[in-house]
């Protein structure tokens, strides 16, 4: 590229040609990303036309931004081709931004402000720092500049880094600059790491070129050298601060950039590398032997990678985003090429290589810190030779800088059961494996064959890991991460880094198998007795841990096949627990927890357990004590090991309340469960609560109600309601209503009170009341009298599932008043609200209803299985109130973008819904229902 150098603003076009180096390959050729030629000889014929510097500027602006857009359509048309080829795009990210850089530059110095005689202060050098200086450059980078100048900035050079600037801001570069002499870079680099850390990246790009060498010079000599330990403590420090601000690797939406196992991790290494050993590129680490040619490769991998998601991200934007939310984790997969297979879609098969990648991240970045300890040994670990007693280690076993490693590789491969008690002794010691250690198991996995896990010493190893050492998350995960585990337990393999493309899990499926285990060890340890006194109780009461740890380690291990999860999972099962060492009757009771892992959570979340079929259901299906024990305890694991936020005081008095239900019907036999013998408990404890009430008042309340009332109600629900029916009758007015809100914090919700005359419908207005005013529903109970009242209580959570405020209950009443009043109309209000959010809308939720006639004895029971909405209650219950179907109870359970809402009905007769052609005409209106309610909400 040639641009005029002489004193006068006429530009002419015999001077010397300033050509751009590209940094690496590029993705398509030179001249389509930056024709430096054409560019100069527009600008020549374009000055030629300019009166004055305005002119030129605008027109230097207009001619560089034809050749940033043509640049970028053809670096993206060559990338939707090339969708994995990260590395080529970067460079020619840079190649284009290098070219629009170096011209502003000289049109800046040489045409718009040009020095005939430039003294000794006269000089500038532009600079290319940080992501930009290394050459990597993703769609949305900042273009990071330097302006380095010998002395104290002149007038000039203010002048000519002031048009620069205004030419690269008016093409709608995100510009970061900054203007200093050598002496500022070193004073400022000594002061700020982050500083010193854009300098080890800096890159001469125009200008001065011995100003730019001599501070390549100055920095190497006085800045870096010397201060390697200093450096490296400081970057460990920023990325612990880093992992703890983003989360752990297998959060399900992470930060392609900043998280743990992302890029940053890797620039990390590499800012590292260059601080110490000067290297220009990885591939110079493998002659250091800081990395095999394996792990070299692996490094390239992870890279080209991340970097081919991070640019995507970028494109699909417009902007520099790097958190891979749920709706761009689908269109950033269909761009790469990703597709839906059996049993998966294509953005979980995506979100697969993601995380494996992220855990082969940060395997490089402990065996390259590893190797860095040896020779700039880092504080901590110094201080802790010194002062902290060395463990006692068995003979095979050696201790390096407080870890433990081993001591003649070739005495323990000879023996491959030490690749598994390599772990043991990690956990009997307490000490971390060192990588070097953690290198030569990777490297042998292969010795880990159908011999050795048929091994009976091999099988107790690894049980013993998860029962015996008190810490089996540490073990569990260290094996997994180096593919012990999947090579000991091949079926395992299938799952480990896998997403499940939902809002409902917050890890990956082997991320929460280990976090599920984690959950069963805090039990046992005697950690969550306060949150947890019925697992807690069982665990110590003594139940076959050996059982529950297995059926845990497997309950999930035939995820994402197009089978149901829990018979094919209880098939492996069947195979898996007696190579583990599992005698046959305990493996069949691991074959039995895995088939039904998912009972005890639907029955208690999906159906009405004060209905005595569903306890008599459930009791049938577990049969003995034994078998309820380890199912209770095994489910909620399963649930607090979906995420932080999943387990909660309602799920915590469901499951216990079928706990208690259960186990009494297994000791004293299923008569227990009648409804009479409910009933007749229900309202001698309301006589005792009311002891001061009038024999006739108490006559007229406990005779009003039919015996549903008495079973599916608490003592605390049925005084309220006895005093709010008697308010009503007090009052005179038939037209009247009761409401009454209270905090119900057994239950982590709140319970909402409706009683008044019975009208048609009055269940779907309650449920469009409730919506209006952001609550969403848990439970629904709805009654009526023998004397014409309906009597309706309802469990609500806000939005963030906890129990209202109750500073916020007045105005909630005093809202749910005025629409069931018809004040608001629900249908009309809800329009605006019931919206889903754009990152949700990536989530394909299929909609299944059936019809179950079995699961109650005078209810016909709907479950609705669809996508949750704001509105989707109160669209299901007017529907079924427009069809004439009596709602008894409706029980919600919501996972995530899911949600289950089960109805308990019966028609306009008081009858079971048994005709096939009724069953499948109330299907369709449901069905309608959910499709209109959908399309609006995503309108």
């Amino acid at each position: 590229m040639t641009l005029p150098h002489k004193a006068s603003q006429a530009p002419v076009s015999d001077q010397p040609v300033l050509t751009l180096t590209p940094k690496g390959e590029l993705i398509c050729p030179a001249d389509e990303i930056f024709d430096s030629a054409a560019v100069m000889a527009q600008l020549s014929e374009a000055f030629d036309k300019a009166s004055d510097n305005g002119a030129r500027r605008n027109e230097t602006v207009r001619i560089l931004r034809d050749a940033q857009k043509a640049g970028r359509q053809a670096i993206a048309d060559a990338f939707a081709k090339r969708p994995f080829d990260a590395r080529p795009l970067t460079h020619s990210y840079t190649y284009l931004t290098d070219g629009l850089v170096c011209t502003a530059m000289q049109v800046s110095s040489e045409v718009l402000h040009p020095l005939a005689t430039p003294t000794q202060g006269e000089k500038i050098a532009v600079m290319a720092v940080g992501g930009y200086g290394r050459g990597e450059m993703a769609p949305a980078s900042d273009v990071d500049l330097l302006f380095l100048t010998p002395y104290k900035i002149t007038a000039w050079a203010e002048s000519v880094i002031e048009s620069m600037l205004y030419i690269l801001w008016d093409l709608r570069l995100k510009v970061g600059h900054s203007s200093r002499t050598i002496k500022d870079c070193l004073r400022l680099g000594t002061e700020d790491f982050t500083i010193r850390t854009a300098m080890l990246e800096q890159r001469y790009l125009a200008g001065d070129k011995e100003l730019g060498a001599e501070l390549d010079t100055r920095l190497k000599s006085d800045l870096f050298k010397g201060s390697e330990r200093q450096f490296i403590e400081a970057k460990l420090q920023e990325r612990d601060e880093r992992h703890l601000k983003q989360g752990q690797r297998y959060m399900v939406e992470p930060n392609v950039k900043e998280g743990k196992g992302g890029l940053r991790d890797l620039q990390s290494l590499y800012w590292i590398a260059k601080y110490i050993y000067g290297v220009q590129d990885v591939a110079e680490l493998v002659p250091l032997g800081l990395f095999t040619p394996d792990e070299f490769e692996t490094f390239v991998k992870a890279e080209d990678f991340l970097w081919a998601v991070r640019s995507h991200l970028h494109l699909v934007t417009g902007r520099a985003t790097e958190q891979l939310t749920f709706d761009m984790q689908v269109e950033v997969a269909a761009r790469m090429g990703y597709e839906d297979r059996a049993g998966r879609r294509g953005v979980e098969v995506f979100m697969q290589r993601y995380f494996r990648e992220a855990t082969r991240v940060g395997e490089l970045t402990r065996i390259f810190l590893t190797k860095l300890e040896a020779t700039h040994m880092k504080g901590a670990a110094l201080l802790e030779r010194i002062f902290r007693r060395r463990p006692r280690v068995k003979a095979a076993y050696q201790v390096v800088h407080g870890r433990l490693d081993i001591a003649d590789p070739d005495t323990f491969l000879a023996d491959k059961l030490n690749l598994l008690r390599l772990f043991e002794e990690g956990l009997r010691t307490g000490m971390l494996i060192h990588p070097d250690a953690m290198r030569l198991v990777t490297a042998n996995l292969h010795l880990i064959d159908e011999e050795m896990r048929e091994n009976k010493e091999a099988q107790r190893i690894f049980l013993d890991l998860m029962l015996k050492h008190g810490n089996p998350e540490r073990a569990l995960r260290r094996m997994n991460e180096l593919g012990v585990l999947s090579a000991f337990l091949p079926e395992f393999e299938h799952i480990v880094a896998m997403m499940q493309f939902n809002m409902y899990h917050s890890y990956t499926v082997d991320e929460h198998t280990i976090q599920c285990i984690v959950n069963l060890n805090q039990i046992e340890r005697g950690e969550l007795v306060e949150s947890l006194p019925l697992a807690s109780s069982i665990l110590k009461g003594g139940v076959n841990r050996k059982v529950l740890y297995v059926a845990l380690l497997l309950h999930d291990i035939a995820k994402g096949r197009p089978e149901d999860h829990s018979i094919l999972g209880a098939q492996i099962a069947r195979k898996v627990a007696p190579r583990l060492g599992l005698n046959k009757a305990d493996s069949e009771t691991v074959e039995w927890l895995v088939r039904y892992h998912l009972l005890m959570s639907d029955m208690a979340q999906k159906r009405d357990i004060s209905d005595p079929r569903t306890v008599r259901d459930f009791a049938k299906a577990v049969k003995t004590v034994k078998r309820l024990d380890l199912l209770t305890v095994l489910t909620v694991c399963d649930i607090r090991g979906v995420g932080p936020n999943t387990w909660n005081n309602w799920k915590a008095t469901l499951l216990r309340a079928l706990h208690a239900e259960t186990k009494r019907a297994l000791e004293t036999g299923m008569e227990d469960l009648n409804r009479a013998n409910r009933g007749t408990e229900a309202k001698k404890a309301l006589r005792a609560e009311l002891a001061e009430w009038s024999k006739a008042d108490l006559k007229a309340e406990t005779g009003r109600h039919y015996p549903p009332y008495w079973q599916g109600l608490n003592l605390s629900t049925h005084v309220e309601f006895a005093e709010m029916l008697r308010t009503l009758e007090h009052s005179g007015d038939p037209g009247e209503m009761e409401i009454r809100l209270h905090p119900d914090e057994d239950r982590d919700a709140t319970r909402a009170c409706f009683a008044m005359g019975d009208h048609p419908g009055i269940f779907a207005r309650i449920a469009g009341a409730l919506a209006l005013v952001g609550a969403n529903v848990v439970d629904a109970r709805s009654y009526t009298t023998k004397d014409g009242y309906v009597t309706d209580a309802f469990w609500i959570q806000d939005a963030e599932g906890h129990p209202f405020e109750a500073s916020r209950l007045p105005r909630l009443t005093q809202m749910i008043h005025k629409t069931l009043k018809g004040e608001v109309v629900a249908r009309e209000a809800l329009k605006s609200r019931d919206k889903i959010k754009k990152r949700e809308r990536a989530f394909n939720v299929p909609t299944h209803i059936t019809f179950d006639n079995d699961g109650s004895e005078i209810y016909t029971i709907i479950e609705v299985d669809t996508r949750d909405r704001p509105g989707l209650l109160y669209d299901l219950t007017r529907t079924l109130a427009a069809a004439n179907v009596y709602i008894a109870n409706a029980v919600i359970a919501t996972y995530g973008e899911q949600v289950v809402d089960t109805f308990y009905v019966k028609d306009m007769f008081g009858l079971k819904y048994h005709s096939e052609s009724k069953q499948r005409t109330l299907e369709g209106k449901l069905r309608k229902a959910i499709t209109e309610g959908a399309e609006r909400a995503a309108s």
